[in-house]
């Protein structure tokens, strides 16, 4: 079982300008939780038990976030708010460890990931969680990131999560070559490689990486040698391709909806969705929306 996964958090949030200026990005709010918390809610729920965040002296927040908060804790005791007290220590479950390493260069995504190497170990295989991205898989028997899990464990073949976007759009996104037809949602299919933002009318096929990878430990000394690309960079698909050239890597075609929550919209989409349907503001916000649509 895949117990482990690394959350790349150092990043400065420059799309989410001004809002994070003095707070990290993946502290902005989703309703009433930061889109930190659900990524790693969605990464327990899958079975993980160690969440490695790969962070940065700014970033703080995050950690602090998922620590003990004993004076307020007790505040809350003493005032008799159980029902706040138990949200916060509901936050990670008592199982569930949370551990922060620093990168102090921003040297890309592969860089973040080699550095939680000295947790992760070079003979495990473990998860990659991309904290601006939400993946909703309400509804379903269980979320994406199990059904990758599962994946692994049945063909031993390092999983990417794809998404099908239309072809008109495909040029923005990592888009994945595969070997064969694509799969169906919640299957997984071998790839011959990925292409970065395909020119239109290029690109390999219309499925899009969207951020959520496992990977075997063989992955670390493959980045080490992985030489800086895009923006003198370590890029993770580097050595995700020469990880490949050695053993299979698949596309798993993901059931669930995602979010881009790196982006102003699409934490505004994340908003409508989840506090649609939440357990307690769920009926007042319908309201909202139905009053502002007939306004409109």
């Amino acid at each position: 079982m895949i117990r482990k996964a690394v959350l790349p958090v150092a990043g400065f949030g420059t799309r989410c300008l001004p809002a994070s200026k003095a707070i990290p990005k993946e502290m902005i709010t989703i309703v009433d939780k930061p889109v930190i918390q659900y990524v790693v809610q969605e990464a327990v729920e899958a079975g993980i038990k160690e969440i490695v965040l790969v962070t940065h002296a700014s970033k703080a927040a995050i950690e602090n976030h998922f620590d003990t908060h004993f004076e307020l804790e007790t505040q809350l005791e003493a005032k008799g708010k159980t029902e706040l007290l138990n949200e916060l220590k509901s936050i990670v479950p008592s199982d569930v460890s949370i551990i922060s390493v620093r990168q102090h260069q921003a040297l890309g995504l592969g860089h973040a990931v080699l550095c939680a190497r000295s947790v992760i170990g070079d003979d495990e295989p473990f998860a990659v969680l991309l904290p601006d991205v939400l993946v909703d898989c309400e509804g379903f028997d269980h979320n994406d990131l199990k059904g990758m899990i599962d994946a692994y464990e049945k063909t031993d073949h390092a999983q990417i999560m794809v998404e099908n976007v239309p072809q008109d759009v495909a040029y923005k996104y990592g888009i994945v070559a595969l070997e064969g037809d694509a799969p169906s949602a919640g299957e997984s299919a071998p790839i011959t490689g990925m292409v970065e933002k395909p020119a239109p009318g290029e690109e390999p096929s219309t499925l899009a990486v969207i951020g959520r990878y496992l990977l075997p430990g063989r992955i670390f000394p493959l980045l080490a040698e992985t030489t800086p690309g895009a923006g003198n960079e370590i890029q993770l698909t580097d050595a995700i391709d020469a990880l490949r050239k050695e053993s299979s890597v698949a596309a798993y075609r993901m059931k669930g909806d995602t979010y881009d929550c790196g982006h102003q919209l699409g934490y505004l989409e994340a908003t409508l969705s989840f506090a649609k349907r939440h357990p307690k503001f769920g009926e007042g916000f319908r309201e909202l929306l139905k009053r502002y649509s007939q306004e409109g």
